[in-house]
């Protein structure tokens, strides 16, 4: 799997040098209104793209916040690889969100799939359905079976994955982004409780989204 860079994520970095660079070039030729503009654009574009370190949760058996954002959806859906009808939460991220993506629980890989779709703004239910989204399938301790879905939103047109089929991949470590605002459902087994609510923000790789039911 692709590692990112620590504090700026790779994919950002050639956004940032062009814009950096026509900002000089104005500020070269004196062209000053201009080049504020592009400097006021680099410095959106750097904030955009950064990717600080996070700590996880204490416990061990929590569900992390896969991406920063905040919750729309807390209930139960269709998931996208089963077919079957289960717990599930959405987060929506707006552009000064970081949008680096990071795996909810310690697991392997299993399976990954893109499906080509619309635009829609990510936050409306049919987002889930209709928008450009790519599917990783996680099997996490006990078999438990966890599906991320990225959602590519109106503005965003680019889902990064960096995970691969078979990888193992620890709580909290680097998994992809999604370019310019977006969302992740996560869909997660009946034997956690979800433990955040609609409204609230989370934070990728500290936010507990669910704790597991007490046998």
């Amino acid at each position: 799997m692709l590692k990112p860079s620590v504090g700026v994520a790779l994919e950002g970095l050639p956004y940032i040098v062009i814009a950096a660079f026509t900002t000089l070039i104005f500020a070269i030729i004196g062209c000053w209104p201009v080049a504020v503009l592009g400097l006021v654009a680099t410095a959106f574009i750097g904030h955009f793209f950064r990717d600080p370190e996070r700590v996880g949760p204490e416990d061990a058996e929590a569900v992390s916040a896969p991406a920063d954002g905040k919750v729309i959806k807390v209930g139960r859906a269709v998931d996208p690889m089963t077919g079957d009808t289960r717990q599930y939460i959405a987060i929506f991220m707006n552009v000064f969100n970081v949008h680096v993506n990071r795996m909810p629980v310690s697991g392997k890989v299993e399976a990954i799939r893109y499906i080509p779709g619309k635009f829609f703004n990510a936050s409306f239910d049919k987002a889930s359905e209709d928008n450009e989204r790519n599917v990783v399938v996680i099997t996490g301790k006990g078999n438990q079976r966890f599906t991320m879905v990225q959602i590519a939103g109106l503005i965003a047109r680019r889902i990064v994955c960096w995970a691969e089929p078979g990888d193992k991949l620890k709580r909290g470590e680097r998994y992809g982004l999604i370019k310019f605002g977006s969302r992740v459902d996560l869909y997660i087994p009946d034997g956690y409780v979800p433990t955040v609510s609609v409204g609230q923000k989370t934070v990728a790789g500290e936010t507990v989204l669910a704790e597991k039911r007490s046998a």
